[in-house]
């Protein structure tokens, strides 16, 4: 919950808010985010137990991975390096192939350097066993930067997307910047909602997420 000023001074200092109110993410207008205010929760079990249980199961969670950028350029700055790191090592632990992914969930602010770093780590990372075609979009553009809030929100909207074999569309993307360069890699940003076909016979997903503080 925003309930004072100093997080919109904060963030208005480091220049992070979009100031026409608007998530552009991966748009070549894209010039900050908008502050949400935001709760979410899941329940998480091991997959043996909770079928046992006769629970309806959302998501299975293959892997995980945590690590820290260090020192960088700024607060909103992110590194390359970490962030390829903590993708591939999630993937090491989940023991899946990369080229099965159909949707990445990114970080996606909308701002005009994390973005751009972000998807040249997505693409560095998913280099040695791309997808053929891998669809990349923000919940940020559907409900703000939802601070410390914001990884489950990306975790509770792909879980959705799974139940509802639908991929929901990232808002706001009317023309694609090219300084993504996406026809160099096999993300291409999803600006409407579509059905969600299995890949290699299943639908799964990477999530990415990030803190002020570096950690990836």
């Amino acid at each position: 919950l925003l309930l004072d000023e100093k997080s919109y001074l904060f963030l208005s200092a480091a220049h992070a808010l979009s100031p026409d109110g608007r998530c552009r993410t991966f748009d070549e207008k894209a010039n900050g985010f908008v502050p949400g205010e935001g709760v979410g929760c899941v329940l998480l079990k091991p997959l043996g137990q909770a079928m046992a249980d006769g629970d309806h199961v959302y998501a299975v969670i293959d892997g995980s991975a945590i690590n820290n950028d260090g020192h960088t350029l700024g607060v909103t700055t992110p590194g390359v390096e970490g962030q390829v790191d903590v993708i591939e090592r999630a993937w090491k632990k989940a023991g899946t192939p990369l080229s099965t992914v159909s949707y990445v969930e990114a970080h996606g602010t909308g701002t005009m350097i994390g973005d751009p770093i972000e998807l040249r780590a997505l693409a560095r990372a998913f280099a040695t066993d791309p997808p053929a075609h891998c669809a990349i979009g923000s919940v940020k553009t559907n409900v703000g930067h939802l601070l410390s809030a914001a990884g489950i929100a990306s975790f509770i909207k792909v879980a959705l997307a799974l139940h509802h074999r639908t991929l929901p569309p990232t808002l706001h993307c009317d023309q694609v910047n090219p300084r993504f360069e996406f026809d160099r890699t096999p993300f291409f940003p999803l600006v409407e909602a579509r059905p969600w076909k299995a890949q290699s016979s299943v639908r799964r997903a990477g999530i990415s997420g990030f803190g002020f503080l570096k950690t990836n």
